[in-house]
């Protein structure tokens, strides 16, 4: 990947942070895929990520009352402050597959610990797709038998593959921190593109660091970090039965993370610009999105504050408009009325891209020639003022085009 990886005006990337592109993964990890024929479209659909035996984690899993089975069994079988191996199919989701489902994803969780002489208790189970279709257990296992073959330091970029779905574009990255006792890399790959809603999203992602993190340490960074990033993202509104975010810690670097020094602070930042990017990059690649928006809303009501900011980013009327790149800035005051019903009017200000169109609730002069062009870029900003002052709170959002019906509709065909 020769690309920069920090590409949005939205991310504050430390000095610490060096961007090292690449396919390997941070030392004392390996990764592979494998083609299993999970994904009707076919290619690569079966991902193994393993780490040394002393490897600590930090997960976060789905906020939806109907997760899948990869999810349940995750939870309830594994030691989630030390998930050493992560298996992982594309292609279908396993989920609302009742029982049967739940012994797939056993099964995987048992031939990934076999193929990587890893504990079961000591393997994530992931899986993305379609919901409702029972999961194809023995192509699964073919899958993981292939994909321990092609493990190796350099394997991001086929594991990345590997659990993409309707993604368009790979999410990876690999960067360098640099911290008061020493350097250490830290690398991610993630996927999601629909189903997104700012509450997590419809997404996996992994990170892994050659960091000497306690799980406690690991556990609050990722917690800190997730609430800034994936919890902050919207395409459409709808709450995925299979998310899940991993955060893996070899230490191989020797350099500890000391709770509240120096380095866990630097270290947080880094990891807080990497999941940043990584969730815009998700809602940028928001099936058939053309550009993104992020809505500020500031007020006195925390609960009006993020009421509002969520009703924008998922109102299909503001989405479209952000679509053609069209200023209709009364689609948002609309989203608002929606967000905040009641008999008296709330007085409100919008700015978009840095004008102002609206004061308290009505419509003020500005240069509509300039907002025009404005708002032809590939990301905008929204501003919104409520009555009051102390909270704030964002959500970024993509646009809504033609392209996401048509990925929607075929979906399943």
């Amino acid at each position: 990947m020769s690309a920069p990886f920090f590409t949005s005006k939205w991310v504050d990337v430390p000095d610490s942070l060096a961007d090292l592109g690449g396919d390997e993964l941070a030392p004392g990890f390996l990764a592979g895929g494998a083609a299993a024929g999970i994904k009707p479209s076919g290619g690569l659909d079966v991902g193994l990520i393993a780490g040394p035996a002393e490897t600590v984690s930090a997960v976060r899993f789905t906020a939806s009352s109907q997760p899948a089975a990869p999810v349940l069994v995750t939870r309830e079988r594994a030691r989630i402050d030390a998930i050493q191996t992560v298996v992982v199919n594309s292609g279908n989701a396993n989920a609302a597959t009742g029982r049967p489902g739940l012994d797939e994803a056993a099964r995987m969780q048992g031939a990934a610990a076999i193929a990587t002489g890893t504990g079961e208790d000591r393997v994530a189970v992931c899986s993305t797709g379609v919901i409702g279709v029972q999961l194809d257990g023995a192509a699964v296992l073919r899958g993981i038998l292939l994909a321990k073959g092609e493990m190796r330091r350099d394997g991001a970029a086929e594991f990345q593959q590997a659990i993409m779905t309707t993604d368009a574009t790979e999410k990876r990255c690999r960067v360098q921190v640099t911290l008061p006792e020493g350097e250490v890399t830290i690398s991610a790959q993630c996927k999601g593109a629909g189903m997104i809603q700012p509450n997590f999203a419809t997404m996996l992602c992994f990170i892994q660091t050659d960091a000497a993190l306690s799980a406690e340490t690991a556990d609050l960074l990722l917690g800190v970090c997730v609430q800034r990033s994936f919890d902050r993202v919207s395409v459409d509104g709808q709450l995925s039965t299979n998310d899940t975010v991993i955060l893996q810690a070899s230490g191989y670097s020797g350099v500890e993370i000391v709770p509240e020094s120096q380095a866990e602070a630097i270290f947080g930042q880094a990891l807080d610009a990497i999941l940043r990017q990584l969730a815009l990059m998700m809602i940028a690649d928001g099936e058939g999105a053309g550009r993104i928006g992020r809505g500020v809303v500031r007020g006195g009501d925390a609960g009006a504050v993020e009421r509002v900011a969520r009703a924008v980013a998922n109102s299909p009327l503001v989405k479209t408009a952000l679509h053609g790149g069209d200023a209709n800035w009364g689609r948002v005051v609309q989203a608002i009325g929606g967000a905040l019903p009641g008999p008296q009017m709330i007085p409100v200000d919008v700015s978009i891209e840095g004008v102002q169109v609206c004061s308290a609730g009505a419509a003020i002069r500005y240069d509509e020639a300039a907002l025009a062009a404005a708002m032809q870029g590939p990301e905008i900003d929204y501003e919104i003022t409520l009555p009051g002052g102390g909270y704030e709170t964002e959500v970024f959002f993509s646009d809504l085009g033609h392209g996401y019906i048509t990925i929607n509709a075929e979906y399943t065909t």
